[in-house]
């Protein structure tokens, strides 16, 4: 495995973690009328590679799940995200271009 592989690995647990960590959160405090988490905050944990995590969370904790933004946005972050890493994979390998 490349170090470039491990680092990208270690990047996506973290962001993941960090984003799992930051909705839970914000649900917390919406719950208890706090001062919340901006959304543009939670897109771009999404967008730095937690979406996947991000998106399951918010299905089993049940929060954001009636905003359009969310329910559309994160999963077409993960798409292009994941669209992105084949792309390179295919790259890598020789296989386009």
């Amino acid at each position: 495995m490349s170090a470039i592989t491990v680092v990208l690995i270690c990047w996506i647990v973290a962001i993941s973690v960090i984003s799992i960590i930051v909705t839970v959160v914000d649900k917390y405090k919406a719950a208890h009328f706090k001062w919340r988490i901006k959304e543009s905050t939670l897109l771009i944990l999404a967008a730095l590679g937690g979406s996947a995590a991000m998106y399951i969370t918010m299905q089993i904790i049940r929060h954001k799940t009636r905003k359009l933004k969310f329910m559309l946005g994160i999963p077409l972050i993960f798409i292009l995200q994941t669209g992105a890493l084949v792309l390179c994979v295919l790259v890598k390998n020789n296989a386009i271009g």
